[in-house]
């Protein structure tokens, strides 16, 4: 097979159709929905009264639904392909070095267009609250951030931060997340659809694909126009243009490269 963009984007199968489009998309948005507005109030303690308690329940609950994206990748891969090999997942999800735009060629010089679109991602998320999230949240108060929405903030409470000193299961519990918040959106979103999304949306297939991340995060409404923008412009474009999942999956794990340290520090440990 040759390298050209547009064979590679079509891989061994056939495009998908617009149902099983959204038919995936459903498999990832209605589990986590279920986890964060149904299983989450059943299961964990009142936030006012027991903060960290419930942010443990909570963390483990969303864990749960980013494992699932990521085993459901694996299913797909494996039914489409029919093994679970290195290189059949290299090729599938387009796991590899970012190719030329032009020849299709594999170029390890275009690593440095990480830099612009780490900081592009960097400059939404910094833009999405005092902008199009807050918009969103005024035309819908029903989606407003619950006390526990936003674990940054959280973390920031003092009260909190003494309760957290030495807490390892919390720790444990968001590196999980995280490992499986970039994995399992990644692997889902650019690498099992992106790929076959060209035959229903052609040359918008980037951009199709951004507005199903930002709209796949219904247990988060309150983020999901700027999820939408960090989906088209950060992760879809750079993965589409390079033909490239790694792309995305290390622009992606910014989200938590300063978290992690800041848990450390309320641990006593950095």
């Amino acid at each position: 097979m040759t390298t050209n963009g547009s064979e590679q984007a079509t891989s061994t199968d056939e495009q998908y159709s617009l149902l099983k489009i959204l038919g995936i998309w459903l498999a990832v948005v209605v589990p986590m929905v279920i986890l964060a507005w149904v299983a989450k109030p059943a299961l964990a303690p009142d936030f006012e009264s027991d903060p960290l308690g419930a942010g443990k329940v909570k963390l483990g609950l969303l864990a749960v639904g980013l494992i699932w994206q990521f085993v459901l990748s694996l299913i797909i891969v494996y039914r489409e392909e029919g093994d679970l090999r290195w290189a059949t997942l290299k090729q599938r999800l387009w796991l590899n070095t970012p190719r030329d735009p032009k020849t299709g060629e594999p170029r390890r010089k275009l690593w440095l267009w990480l830099i612009p679109f780490i900081l592009l991602i960097f400059i939404i998320w910094s833009i999405s609250p005092l902008t199009w999230d807050r918009w969103f949240v005024s035309l819908f108060p029903v989606f407003a951030a619950p006390p526990d929405g936003n674990i940054g903030e959280v973390l920031q409470q003092p009260d909190l931060q003494a309760q957290l000193v030495g807490d390892w299961l919390f720790l444990g519990l968001f590196l999980l997340l995280a490992v499986f918040n970039i994995l399992g959106e990644e692997f889902i979103f650019r690498g099992v659809l992106l790929p076959k999304m060209g035959g229903v949306f052609g040359k918008w297939d980037w951009v199709a694909n951004g507005v199903l991340f930002g709209g796949y995060h219904w247990h988060q409404p309150w983020q999901i126009p700027g999820s939408i923008v960090v989906g088209i412009f950060a992760l879809a474009l750079p993965a589409r243009r390079f033909r490239s999942t790694w792309m995305s999956v290390i622009i992606h794990s910014f989200q938590y490269v300063i978290l992690p340290f800041a848990i450390l520090g309320v641990l006593g440990l950095v």
